[in-house]
């Protein structure tokens, strides 16, 4: 009978007391997160309660199995079982803490800061510093749970023996993902590109997503996720838009006929961007960049806060401007030119000279005989008309 109640009270009083401090302790974090509401702390420390009630759990059930003496055939298994479990949940709970930590001093210095490009540095910074700290974490917790193992302690020696060379046999084989690691912390201390800069790289233009020690992910406008090596931004240019200062100027295009009127198109402009809630307000205007023999080049300049609001400014200003010259001035559109060619004042034939090989007004015109057509007897008004000379027929005076 004590042999069946002493493993019940062991397992049970042990249950039983980590249920009640984990939800002591969660009673605690959740009072000190309501009468502290300027600082997510308390609120973010009680996401910590799963990995404290295992550690809670695991150690006292580590310190009252070996008091208790159960199962003496299984003690060495079910003793290492739990150590394993201990250190798991140890560094599992680090890593909450540390998270909790970290997103405070983040949170406060994101509602002091009003610079939007430096809170966007400080947030790359901070994940780039939890993964670290998550996978220092993790690599300790590992090494400590291959260390319970007997075996494992054995072949310490041979294995610090033949560090040298496997050192050089990793740094070989993963000198990719090397290069990787390291472009990823110049790129989290270097501000060279944050979280939420907009960027354009091998032709598209998206948003940073996400940054890690090796890869990093572009949002397109599409939604699409485009992830490349962080070393790809350490080794080749692109353009970062977020950089310095978000304001940007757009170039907006048209091709017109050389009637277009460019002086009612700037007032037209300013109208358009007075109704356009995405324009700033800081420049626009409307100039002849090029000429053809067919169109002329116009273009409109216009600013906005960001890349977003630029795209709409341009689209709203290239759609509104084609409306009202349709509208207003069609003759603006470019067209195909099919009118007769005007000679320029210098060679404008004078009055009472022949144009374009047509004779002399006073001059007799000739057929190629000598004489005037217009002086033959069939010449009249019905032959030039008909080409052919109309005869009457002779009147009929007898029988037919």
């Amino acid at each position: 009978m004590e042999n069946v109640l002493r493993p019940l009270i062991v397992i049970g009083g042990s249950v039983l007391l980590t249920l009640a401090l984990g939800w002591a302790t969660d009673r605690l974090l959740r009072k000190a997160d309501e009468r502290h509401g300027e600082t997510p702390l308390w609120g973010l420390l009680r996401r910590g309660r799963v990995p404290y009630q295992l550690v809670l759990c695991a150690a006292l059930l580590r310190g009252s199995y070996d008091a208790a003496k159960l199962l003496e055939e299984h003690r060495v298994g079910i003793g290492r079982t739990l150590t394993l479990v201990l250190i798991g949940s140890t560094a599992w709970l680090i890593i909450r803490i540390a998270a909790a930590i970290v997103e405070t001093s983040y949170s406060r210095y994101a509602r002091a800061q009003s610079d939007p490009a430096r809170v966007r540095r400080v947030r790359t910074q901070v994940e780039l510093i939890m993964r670290v700290v998550a996978a220092v974490v993790g690599v300790v917790a590992a090494a400590s749970m291959l260390l319970t193992f007997p075996a494992m302690r054995a072949a310490g020696a041979s294995l610090l023996a033949s560090a040298g060379i496997l050192g050089i046999v990793a740094g070989v084989a993963a000198q990719s993902t090397l290069s990787n690691l390291f472009a990823g912390l110049q790129i989290a201390f270097g501000d060279m590109v944050r979280i939420g800069d907009t960027v354009v790289v091998d032709g598209e233009w998206g948003t940073v997503d996400e940054i890690t020690l090796t890869f990093l992910t572009v949002r397109t406008w599409d939604e699409r996720r485009i992830t490349m090596p962080v070393s790809y931004f350490t080794s080749k240019p692109f353009e970062n838009w977020s950089r310095g200062t978000p304001q940007m100027t757009g170039i907006v295009y048209w091709h017109l006929d050389h009637t277009a009127p460019v002086e009612a198109m700037r007032e037209r402009l300013r109208d358009i961007l007075r109704e356009c809630p995405a324009w700033d307000g800081r420049d626009y205007g409307v100039a002849v960049t090029d000429a053809t023999p067919n169109t002329l080049q116009v273009r409109a300049l216009v600013t906005a806060k960001d890349a977003s609001d630029i795209w709409t400014v341009r689209v709203t200003v290239r759609e509104e401007m084609i409306r009202w010259l349709c509208a207003e001035h069609p003759y603006a559109l470019p067209r195909v030119n099919t009118a007769d060619a005007k000679l320029p004042p210098s060679r404008r034939p004078a009055d009472g000279e022949p144009v374009d090989g047509e004779p002399h007004a006073g001059a007799p015109r000739t057929d190629g005989s000598g004489t005037d057509p217009r002086d033959h007897p069939s010449h009249d008004g019905a032959s030039r008309a008909g080409g052919l000379r109309h005869t009457p027929e002779p009147p009929r005076t007898g029988h037919a």
